[in-house]
């Protein structure tokens, strides 16, 4: 254990600013999936859209998300903004905004993918039964596009909960910067602490991500 390094957990308070640090990852994460969920719907209904303008507009939106890498985009939101426009917004503000840019593109075509996969079928049997548009979408478009959608959507949280351990670029102190920091200042008591400290990071992230992954497959098999 001390050859790996693992002791320098649980020398005074490391192990408890660890958890703070990936306390802060998950808040960052909570927040910007939220916010990307919600925005995401209504994305992905105008991106199956009959405008033209409305889906071309959303098309060049979500391939600046997918060509852009988050790093990029969150340098460009935290220190491009203070410069450009004089908005003073605070690392972890300014992570939750790239986050949510870019979880609600990724939202939006999931949520499109799944839209068009019901089949016509479904909107004519609606129109026979007299439902107005508005009710053919809340009663009977919207529920199969939530049972198609949250499997897909709970591996896009498991991708955000990862993705978070970029916010350190910018000074976010979440728990692979608390890791750093603490093999920097144990590093000649403990040359060998950075095995044994990114492994125990390593195991955080496993037990946060693998019970949402495993839901996914739950929900894979059961509606299947």
């Amino acid at each position: 254990m001390q050859n790996l390094g693992i002791d320098v957990l649980f020398k005074g308070t490391n192990f408890i600013r660890l958890l703070a640090g990936l306390f802060t990852a998950i808040r960052i994460s909570l927040i910007s999936v939220t916010l990307s969920i919600l925005l995401g719907l209504a994305v992905g209904m105008l991106m199956t859209s009959r405008n033209k303008i409305w889906k071309t507009i959303f098309r060049i939106y979500l391939e600046i998300v997918r060509i852009m890498p988050q790093m990029v985009l969150l340098f460009v939101v935290y220190f491009g903004s203070t410069r450009v426009f004089g908005w003073n917004l605070s690392s972890e503000a300014s992570a939750v905004v790239v986050f949510t840019f870019w979880g609600a593109a990724e939202m939006g075509d999931l949520v499109r993918g799944a839209i068009i996969s019901i089949p016509k079928i479904q909107y004519e049997s609606a129109a026979a039964l007299g439902l107005l548009p508005v009710q053919t979408c809340l009663y009977v478009i919207l529920p199969q596009t939530v049972r198609r959608l949250i499997p897909l959507s709970i591996n896009l949280i498991t991708r955000m909960i990862k993705t978070t351990s970029l916010v350190m670029m910018i000074g976010i102190v979440e728990v692979l910067k608390v890791a750093q920091q603490i093999i920097e200042a144990n590093r000649r008591t403990s040359p060998n602490a950075a095995f044994g400290i990114f492994a125990v990071v390593f195991l955080l992230y496993f037990i946060i991500c693998w019970p949402i992954s495993r839901l996914a497959v739950y929900l894979e098999r059961r509606w299947s």
